[in-house]
């Protein structure tokens, strides 16, 4: 499995089911052009690349330009197909993704052992972000307090907060909400 330090966004479930079998990345899904509309999916991403980078996978039509050209905020441009074809991100061998994103400058990232423990469901439920009284707007507050949007489910909350803190810094930064 290839561990990378960067978000990486793509169109759609598939292209997430079949990233998630390669990398342990978070993998934002745009769910297509409904990445126009939504802003916290928009402010998601914003937070990812201040605080990893992002990496953009989107497929080689004029729908994936598109969607690239929107999160990057560049001026339109001609889209041109590759030599190749239309092939979208579920339909790429997994050796020609890896190499894609080693190319795109993903940055490898620590092991699991060297980040320390990561933060579990366990510790949400603990924190009482989860399974609880009041719990979605604790972890709203709290996502609001880590500058994240705040209608991240539960547990892409947990996906994103292990990519973004360690786990002692994720708990300092419950202490510190609760204290305030």
């Amino acid at each position: 499995m290839l561990r990378i330090k960067q978000a990486i966004i793509v169109e759609g479930r598939y292209d997430k089911i079949r990233l998630s079998n390669i990398t342990d990345a978070v993998v934002i899904c745009t769910n297509g052009f409904s990445i126009y509309k939504d802003r916290e999916k928009q402010e998601l991403i914003k937070s990812l690349a201040a605080k990893t980078g992002i990496i953009i996978l989107t497929d080689s039509d004029s729908a994936g330009f598109q969607i690239r050209s929107f999160i990057l905020g560049k001026e339109r441009r001609k889209a041109q197909p590759s030599k190749q074809g239309k092939i979208g991100v579920e339909g790429i061998p997994d050796e020609l993704i890896e190499q894609a994103l080693i190319n795109a400058g993903a940055v490898p990232e620590e092991s699991a052992a060297d980040r320390g423990e990561p933060i579990t469901r366990a510790d949400l439920m603990d924190c009482g972000l989860i399974g609880g009284e009041n719990c979605t707007q604790r972890r709203q507050r709290l996502q609001r307090y880590l500058g994240l949007p705040e209608l991240l489910s539960a547990k892409l909350l947990l996906e994103v907060v292990n990519k973004m803190y360690t786990r002692s810094g994720f708990l300092e930064a419950v202490r510190k909400l609760d204290s305030e």
